[in-house]
């Protein structure tokens, strides 16, 4: 079987400097081996200095001669689909932003737990707390906990605290008296 030929739009210095310069790894070591076997070295031996099999030597060669230089990096890959679609996550990103009712719900914030509780009853999908987390994350919000308030708090009663509050405060630390201090002597 003959070798497969490679472009020569670029001379093997050239495909070393690119190389030098590439912040992704395995496009850097895929140029490398281009230029080892541009320069005469055999398939073999120009993948094996690269780091890699001649198998990946000959596809990084078809993707070479099809796209350049460009072609040479990773291909996105597609991952693991996600369990809620478009429109489901954006109910369920209304629904965390609703808030809970304290006297429906029974607490006054959502926590992972309920959410991943919520999506399994109402969408069948299962989530951990971690992917959930992520999965809120995506969605653009984050985890803000607001101070909590006891329900049976009055407004007014928690104004007139915080307005005399600070005066109480002052009149306890100006009424005690300071201790002389020992080191200076009165003269």
């Amino acid at each position: 079987m003959p070798a497969l030929a490679i472009r020569r739009d670029l001379s093997p210095g050239e495909l070393r400097r690119l190389a030098r310069f590439e912040p992704d790894r395995r496009a850097s070591m895929r140029l490398l081996a281009i230029a080892n076997a541009l320069e005469g070295m055999s398939r073999a031996d120009a993948a094996r200095l690269a780091g890699m099999e001649r198998q990946a030597l000959r596809d990084a060669v078809l993707r070479y001669n099809a796209e350049g230089p460009e072609g040479l990096h990773d291909r996105p890959r597609s991952g693991r689909p996600e369990g809620l679609s478009e429109g489901q996550q954006a109910a369920l990103k209304a629904w965390v932003l609703r808030g809970p009712n304290p006297e429906r719900d029974g607490v006054s914030a959502w926590r992972l737990v309920d959410i991943c509780d919520h999506a399994e009853k109402v969408y069948g999908v299962r989530y951990s707390e971690w992917g959930m987390s992520r999965l809120l994350k995506r969605l653009g919000l984050s985890h803000q906990k607001a101070r909590p308030r006891p329900p049976q708090g009055s407004p007014a009663a928690q104004a007139a605290f915080k307005k005399w509050a600070w005066v109480e405060a002052r009149r306890d630390r100006r009424g005690a008296p300071r201790p002389a201090d020992p080191a200076l002597v009165p003269g």
